[in-house]
C-alpha cells in the first residue's frame, strides 16, 4: 500500500509535499488514527478535530526549533505521527509504548509535557520570555481547546501575556465541547454575543433596507445580512474579550480548510506581539457512525487488549461494579431525599460516573468546568450555607486544589465530602494521572478525615458515615477498578470514624493494608501460610484518624508489622503508621510496601501493580526473602518512606 503518510518521517518530509498531497495526507492521517485507536484504545475525538490544523502548523513552522505547546495532549496524536512516531502509534498507552500525552523524553518535538488541562498558554509565555531574554528569534505557539479555556490558569496566562510585548500566538481550537459539554460563562458569552438584541436589531435593519432592492434583492439581502452578523459578532467577541486582554484577535476561521489555515498561519508569522487565532473545528471529524455522541469520541477502549507479560496473571475477581458505577447509585437516594445534597465535579461527570445521575437528577449535579480550585471553594460555600456537597474528582486533579482544601474547607471545619476516583495507579494514562499522593498530603491537614474502602460494600458504608460527619472535610479514595464485593440489598452501615478491622489472625507477622491493597494482603497471607508463615491481616480503612487501640495491640503482640498502600511510599500511610507504632513503644521489624519514589510510567494497571511490588504474589515473595535474609530488624527512615 503506497500511502502518502508513509513518506512522512519528520516535519521536513511534510514540507516537500504538494498542496494536493497535503490534502491526501490529511485523509490518510484521519483514517490511520481511527483504525489504530479504535483497535488499541486511546483519546480519539480531539485528535480527529485537529488534523488539518496540525498539518498546517508543521507545514508553516519549523519544529523543533519553533515551539508548540499543546494543551493536555489529547490533541497530540497527529503531531506524534508527523514527528517520526507513526509506526509506534499502535503501542500508545501500553507498557513501554508511546505516551498518551506529549512527553519531553519521547521526542524533541514535544516541547512541553502535559496531562492536566489549561497549562499551554502559561508554558508558552515562559518559552517566549526566555527566548527574548536569550535574544533568539523562533516562534512560540500555544494550541488550547477541548474545554481547557474553562480553566482559570488559562486566563491568568492570557492576562500576563497580554500585558507584554512578547511575540506569541495562541490558537483557540473551538469545537464547542470539552470532555463533557462546555459549561460556564465563556461558553455562554460566545452565545450571548451572537444573540445580542442590539446585534439582531442591526441585522434586521440591514435586511429591511436591502429588501427594498429590485427583484433578486431578497437573496442578496439575506447574504449581506448574514455577513454583517458574522462580522459584528466577531467584532463584539474580540473587542469585548481577547482584545481587551491585550491580544490581537483573528478569526474565526475554518480549521478544516487546510489551505486557508496555511495561508493564515503564514500571515501570523509576520505579525508581532501577542495574538490569538480562533479556529473552528469539529471534534471527532471522520469518525464513523453517529458523530453526535461526542463523549464516546473523546476516548475509546479499543477492541483488543495488549498481551500481559508471561509472569503476570490477571487476578480472578468476583463480579462487581466499578467504583464509578456505584457512585451515582449511592448518591441518588441522598439527592432525592435531602435538597442539601449536591454532587460537584470539574468537567469529569463522565469519568466519575455522575453523567448517569445528571441525566435523571440534573439539579443534583453541578459541573463547574475545568476549575478544580473553584470546585472545592464552591463546595465550601455550599457547606457554609448549610449544604452537604460531595466533590467527585480524580485524585490527580485534586492536587490542583490543595490550598482550597486547607484554607476554605479544613480551617473552617466545613463538612465537604470528597470522593477521590482513580486513586493509586490508573494504568494507561500514566504519571500525569496516577493518584499516588493523596495519602501523603491529605492526612497532614488538620480536621480532615481520610478513608479508603476495601470493596463496594465498605464504600457504601464510608459514604453513609461521611454524610453524618459535621466536624470537617471527609475524603474517600478508591481505585479505577472493580469494587470486588457489593451486595445491593444490604443496608448501609455507620462506621466508627477511625476504626480498623482484623480480617484474619496470625502470629508471625501482621499485614496492615489500606483500601485496594486489602485483597492483595489477604492473597499474600494465603501464600505465606502455604510456606509456614502465619500472617494477620488488618483493614486500615481509616488513614486519618487511625485506630489507636488497634495500634497499641499490634505494637505489643507482633514482632513484624508490614504496611501496604497504593500510594507513594514517601510520607504516606506507612510512614505515619510507623510514627504511631514507635510512640506506642513498638521495637519489632517494620516493612513498608507502597508506590516507589519515582514516576511510574503508563501501562496496564495489573502490570504497574506488579512493577511496584503491590500484588499479593510479589508482596509474598518479598516477605519470604526478607524473612530469610533479615532475621533481625532495624527501622531506618528511608525504609519507612520518611523524608527528613
Amino acid at each position: 500500500m503506497n500511502r502518502i503518510i508513509d513518506r512522512i518521517n519528520s516535519p521536513a518530509d511534510l514540507k516537500l509535499l504538494s498542496d494536493e498531497a497535503l490534502l491526501g495526507a490529511c485523509k490518510e492521517l484521519r483514517e490511520y488514527v481511527v483504525e489504530t485507536i479504535t483497535r488499541v484504545g486511546g483519546h480519539l475525538g480531539a485528535s480527529l478535530g485537529v488534523v488539518e490544523l496540525t498539518v498546517a502548523l508543521h507545514k508553516v513552522y519549523d519544529s523543533p526549533t519553533d515551539v508548540f505547546c499543546w494543551d493536555v495532549g489529547h490533541q497530540g496524536y497527529i503531531h506524534k505521527v508527523l514527528t517520526g512516531r507513526r509506526d509506534q502509534l499502535p503501542t500508545i498507552r501500553q507498557y513501554k509504548g508511546l505516551s498518551p500525552f506529549l512527553k519531553r523524553e519521547e521526542s524533541p518535538h514535544d516541547h512541553f509535557g502535559a496531562g492536566h488541562a489549561s497549562t499551554s498558554i502559561s508554558a508558552a509565555v515562559g518559552f517566549a520570555e526566555i527566548r527574548d531574554r536569550m535574544q533568539q528569534d523562533h516562534h512560540v505557539v500555544a494550541i488550547i481547546g477541548d474545554g481547557s479555556m474553562t480553566g482559570g490558569l488559562a486566563f491568568e496566562a492570557l492576562n500576563n501575556a497580554g500585558n507584554s510585548d512578547s511575540d506569541l500566538l495562541v490558537i483557540l481550537n473551538d469545537n464547542n465541547m470539552s470532555i463533557s459539554p462546555n459549561v460556564g460563562g465563556l461558553s455562554r458569552y460566545m452565545t450571548e454575543a451572537s444573540t445580542s438584541p442590539m446585534l439582531n436589531r442591526m441585522r434586521d435593519m440591514v435586511y429591511d433596507l436591502m429588501g427594498k432592492l429590485p427583484k433578486g434583492g431578497d437573496k442578496l439581502a439575506r447574504e449581506l445580512a448574514s455577513r454583517f452578523e458574522d462580522s459584528a459578532r466577531n467584532m463584539v467577541v474580540s473587542g469585548m474579550f481577547f482584545t481587551d486582554m491585550g491580544f490581537r484577535y483573528f478569526g474565526p476561521i475554518d480549521g478544516h480548510d487546510l489551505h486557508e489555515m496555511i495561508h493564515v498561519l503564514n500571515r501570523m508569522k509576520t505579525i508581532k506581539g501577542p495574538k490569538l487565532l480562533h479556529v473552528i473545528t469539529e471534534k471527532g471529524r471522520g469518525m464513523p457512525g453517529n458523530r453526535e455522541d461526542h463523549l464516546k469520541h473523546h476516548a475509546v477502549g479499543g477492541k483488543i487488549k495488549p498481551a500481559m507479560p508471561a509472569h503476570i496473571e490477571r487476578p480472578q475477581r468476583p463480579t462487581a461494579p466499578g467504583y464509578n458505577d456505584l457512585l451515582p447509585d449511592l448518591l441518588r437516594p441522598l439527592i432525592e431525599s435531602d435538597p442539601r445534597f449536591v454532587a460537584v465535579t470539574a468537567a469529569m461527570s463522565e469519568g466519575t460516573g455522575l453523567a448517569k445521575l445528571e441525566k435523571t437528577h440534573p439539579r443534583g449535579v453541578i459541573d463547574v468546568g475545568i476549575a478544580e480550585g473553584h470546585a472545592v471553594t464552591f463546595a465550601a460555600g455550599l457547606a457554609a450555607g448549610g449544604g452537604r456537597p460531595v466533590v467527585c474528582i480524580y485524585s490527580t486533579f485534586l492536587q490542583r486544589a490543595i490550598d482550597h482544601i486547607v484554607h476554605d474547607c479544613a480551617i473552617q471545619k466545613l463538612p465537604v465530602i470528597f470522593t477521590l476516583d482513580r486513586a493509586g495507579l490508573v494504568g494507561a494514562d500514566g504519571p500525569t494521572h496516577h493518584g499516588s499522593y493523596d495519602l501523603s498530603y491529605l492526612p497532614m491537614i488538620p480536621n480532615m478525615v481520610v478513608a479508603a474502602p476495601r470493596d463496594g460494600n465498605e464504600f457504601r458504608d464510608l459514604l453513609e458515615t461521611a454524610t453524618h460527619w459535621d466536624k470537617g472535610p471527609f475524603a474517600i479514595r478508591y481505585p479505577k477498578d472493580n469494587s470486588y464485593h457489593f451486595d445491593p440489598d444490604s443496608p448501609a452501615r455507620h462506621l466508627p470514624v477511625g476504626s480498623w478491622v482484623e480480617l484474619r489472625g496470625g502470629a508471625d507477622l501482621c499485614l496492615v493494608a489500606v483500601g485496594s491493597m486489602v485483597e492483595e494482603a489477604l492473597e499474600c497471607a494465603t501464600l505465606l501460610e502455604a510456606q509456614g508463615i502465619s500472617a494477620e491481616v488488618v483493614n486500615a480503612r481509616f488513614v486519618k484518624p487511625m485506630d489507636q487501640a488497634m495500634i497499641e495491640r499490634l505494637a505489643s503482640s507482633h514482632s513484624w508489622i508490614v504496611s501496604v498502600e497504593e500510594n507513594s511510599e514517601v510520607n504516606g500511610f506507612g510512614a505515619q503508621f510507623l510514627a504511631r507504632l514507635n510512640a506506642a513503644g513498638y521495637t519489632g521489624r517494620f516493612s513498608l510496601a507502597g508506590i516507589p519514589d519515582r514516576f511510574i510510567e503508563h501501562g496496564d494497571r495489573q502490570i504497574l501493580l506488579d512493577l511496584a511490588g503491590l500484588t499479593g504474589g510479589r508482596l509474598a515473595a518479598r516477605l519470604l526473602e526478607e524473612a530469610a535474609t533479615r532475621p533481625t530488624r532495624e527501622v531506618r527512615s528511608e525504609e519507612a518512606g520518611l523524608q527528613l
